[in-house]
C-alpha cells in the first residue's frame, strides 16, 4: 500500500516541492472514496476541500436556465478538482459528481490555508500551481464557447 507522501511527491502538480512543503501538505491529505452518482462538491455549500483524483471520473455541472444541468467538464485520474477552498467567500461555484467509483485524495482546504499563512512560500508555490490550473481550463471553456456558438465565416 501507497503512503499519501509518497503518493503525493509523484504527482504532477506537488512535482518538485521541497520535503518540508511536501510535509505539510500531506499533514492535511487523507484517501477518500466516492460511488458513482455520489455529489462531490455542490454549488453553493462551503468549498473545505480539494481532491486529485487517482481512479474514475468526475462531472462538472451548472445549472442552465430551462435547461437542467449542463456538463461543462469531465475530470479523470491524475486531474485536480476544486480550487474554491483558496478563494474567499469559500464557497464551490459548481457542482461536481461522480460518473463511477472515484478514488481520490481529499485535502482539507483549511489547513492548507493555515499553513500557507504560516509558511508564505508554501502559499504562493500553490497559487502559482493552481493559477496554471485555473489558465488551463479557462482556455478550455474559451474553446467549448467558440465551438458553441462559431465564429461566421
Amino acid at each position: 500500500m501507497e503512503n499519501l507522501e509518497k503518493i503525493l511527491s509523484e504527482h504532477p502538480f506537488f512535482r518538485d516541492l521541497d520535503e518540508d512543503s511536501l510535509n505539510l501538505i500531506v499533514g492535511c491529505a487523507s484517501n477518500v472514496r466516492f460511488e458513482k452518482d455520489d455529489m462531490i462538491i455542490r454549488e453553493g455549500d462551503k468549498a473545505d476541500k480539494f481532491y486529485i483524483i487517482r481512479e474514475g471520473s468526475v462531472a462538472l455541472e451548472i445549472q442552465g436556465p430551462g435547461k437542467g444541468k449542463i456538463t461543462i467538464d469531465t475530470l479523470s485520474d491524475g486531474e485536480i478538482l476544486g480550487w474554491s477552498w483558496l478563494f474567499p467567500p469559500y464557497h464551490w461555484r459548481f457542482d461536481g459528481h461522480a460518473q463511477d467509483r472515484v478514488r481520490a485524495i481529499g485535502l482539507d482546504g483549511k489547513c492548507l490555508r493555515e499553513k500557507c499563512e504560516e509558511n508564505h512560500d508554501l502559499g504562493y508555490e500553490l497559487l502559482k500551481r493552481f493559477s496554471q490550473i485555473i489558465d488551463q481550463r479557462l482556455q478550455a471553456t474559451r474553446l467549448q464557447l467558440l465551438d458553441i456558438y462559431g465564429i461566421p465565416s
